[in-house]
């Protein structure tokens, strides 16, 4: 989630959305079965699952955010699937992020978020893993200078590449020189850049923000998600205006490790909507061929984020 300035929720800009894409068959696509790389999923019910006073959420949010509510909005893209992220209100309590996907294994997996620093880490990821999360988000606020070179977060890495899970930064591009470095110590622990490393989110996009990111695309391990248009560039859909940079990107790293990510329910507020990100991808980035558009919206999720299950008979 990225939430700059002035962001508003509107629960009319989430039932226009759902009419829209349910109304024009233009936007409904034949293609069953892609993945949404990122969505965020809440549930209504507070006292089964209560929420931090304190969290990294500025906007209003809406009450529910369901993995039924998403649905609504992705089925028409032909988006079955999706890899849904611990909100920040529900802290190191992931246990709707389990109940979400236990639901339907077969499409959902789960990003938890996990103390880093506890004793007993490795066998709350590798619990976690067993209900359907592959995958552990970084954050962005209140770490120390030295972050990246403490002991805890080198057995953090070194536990994700062990049991085969991700650790997925949501970071600025200045914290990429960091990331590097962790990806020099853990070659084999694979990692997933959120939201184009947040480049544009904060102003216009910056030249030594985005080979900073391209630099990254030397560690194999490396993938990057493209998505939470609706925050990065300042102008509205179709994001035509970010096409150059993730242009780029996917020079750099190729389409194998690149994966689309809607961002919901932030990417259906302020006027945009679903099919606007999922458009940008599907039919605007004109560099893309029908293979790498596969990539982007089904094939990368699948491997990074689905595979584990599917080879442990799981899904």
């Amino acid at each position: 989630m990225i939430a700059p300035a002035g962001k508003t929720w509107s629960r009319k800009d989430f039932m226009i959305s759902t009419a829209l894409l349910a109304s024009n068959p233009g936007l409904l696509r034949s293609e069953p079965g892609y993945i949404d790389a990122h969505s965020h999923v809440w549930s209504p019910d507070l006292a089964r699952w209560p929420r931090r006073a304190s969290s990294m959420v500025t906007v209003p949010l809406p009450l529910s955010f369901t993995p039924e509510e998403l649905l609504a909005q992705s089925r028409p893209c032909g988006v079955t699937g999706a890899v849904l992220i611990q909100m920040s209100f529900y802290g190191f309590d992931n246990s709707y992020i389990l109940h979400a996907v236990a639901q339907d294994r077969e499409h959902f997996v789960g990003v938890a978020v996990v103390d880093h620093t506890a004793p007993a880490v490795e066998e709350e990821m590798r619990r976690l893993a067993d209900g359907g999360v592959r995958g552990f988000r970084l954050g962005f606020r209140d770490r120390p200078a030295d972050w990246a070179e403490s002991p805890a977060m080198d057995r953090f890495w070194r536990l994700a590449g062990e049991n085969r899970l991700a650790i997925c930064p949501l970071l600025g591009p200045e914290s990429l020189p960091a990331i590097g470095r962790l990806c020099s110590r853990h070659p084999s622990t694979t990692v997933v850049i959120d939201h184009l490393a947040r480049i544009g989110a904060l102003g216009p996009i910056q030249e030594g923000d985005v080979r900073a990111l391209e630099a990254l695309a030397a560690h194999a391990s490396v993938n990057v998600k493209v998505s939470a248009f609706y925050a990065l560039g300042g102008q509205p859909a179709p994001y035509l205006n970010l096409a150059p940079m993730i242009r780029r990107i996917f020079a750099a790293f190729g389409p194998r490790r690149l994966m689309w990510g809607s961002d919901s329910p932030f990417q259906v507020s302020n006027g945009n909507h679903y099919a606007d990100s999922f458009a940008l991808v599907h039919d605007h980035l004109d560099f893309l061929s029908a293979a790498d558009r596969e990539c982007l919206l089904r094939t990368t999720a699948e491997r990074v984020f689905f595979q584990r299950q599917q080879s442990t008979g799981r899904a």
